[in-house]
């Protein structure tokens, strides 16, 4: 049922003229994000902090046809100096972004709050928002109006998961980062999110069929690239389900050229789309 939403929905995304920057693109996740804008035309750059990494990204990729607009760039995206740095030497080599999808991330559990300890809490939260912080920096005065910023969330965000605090509270943060984004922004720029929850991917030994797939993802944020209607917003992705629902609802949007359904204060969610 879902591949006859998908595949169409697919073949109608054309993203050729955009250049999106994927930091996290060599992650599970990231794959499928990475593949899905390749299909759709665009260019695909993706920073990593090592060419071993890369080297190993590039073979998993192998059997995709546009290899031709996948390019990387090595170093430390994930400070402020690394990500100015990077966006710097991306836009000079490649020309203007139009597009930033943020899929960094990383999942810790095993202790209740009051057992963390400084590292875990260093590396799990500030490091990880941290780098957030350094796209968002390095990235928001470049794009363009009619361009997008999108992060990659996980249900953690909105669902307390014990044993996981660390987490739980740096999905949060990000998730409200994306918010009071977009209201500083205003219209002048497009910043969304996508809230996951359990994906299929090519690591993972147990799957779900009502999952979504890492490459479910990569569409849905393909599919919110091409509507330029759809603006501060936190979709859920948690199922087979919300993607067909997600890809419906883009396909009827752009018939109608009805922007209301998705445009309201920069910042709110609209019904049934941040189910907190």
């Amino acid at each position: 049922m879902s591949s006859t939403v998908q595949e169409p929905q697919a073949d109608r995304t054309d993203l050729t003229g955009r250049r999106v920057v994927i930091p996290g693109g060599t992650g599970a996740v990231g794959e499928g994000i990475v593949r899905a804008w390749l299909r759709a035309g665009a260019d695909v750059i993706v920073p990593s902090r090592s060419a071993e990494r890369v080297a190993e990204f590039t073979d998993v990729l192998g059997d995709e046809a546009n290899l031709g607009g996948l390019h990387f760039v090595v170093g430390d995206y994930t400070t402020f100096d690394g990500a100015e740095t990077l966006a710097e030497q991306i836009t000079h080599e490649f020309g203007a972004v139009t597009d930033v999808i943020a899929s960094i991330g990383g999942w810790w559990q095993g202790k209740p709050l009051w057992d963390v300890s400084e590292a875990e809490w260093d590396r799990y939260f500030v490091g990880l928002t941290t780098a957030h912080v350094a796209q968002v920096r390095a990235w928001i005065p470049q794009l363009p109006r009619e361009g997008t910023y999108q992060l990659i969330l996980g249900g953690s965000a909105t669902t307390p998961v014990p044993g996981s605090s660390i987490i739980n509270m740096e999905q949060a943060a990000l998730l409200m980062m994306r918010q009071v984004l977009a209201a500083e922004v205003g219209e002048q720029r497009r910043v969304t999110s996508l809230v996951l929850g359990p994906v299929t991917t090519r690591l993972r030994h147990r799957v779900d069929p009502t999952w979504v797939s890492s490459e479910d993802v990569g569409l849905a944020t393909a599919a919110v690239a091409a509507q330029p209607v759809v603006s501060a917003v936190d979709l859920e992705l948690r199922s087979k389900a919300d993607l067909r629902e997600l890809l419906q609802r883009l396909t009827g949007s752009s018939n109608s050229g009805d922007a209301g359904e998705w445009a309201g204060r920069p910042g709110d969610s609209t019904e049934g789309e941040a189910r907190a």
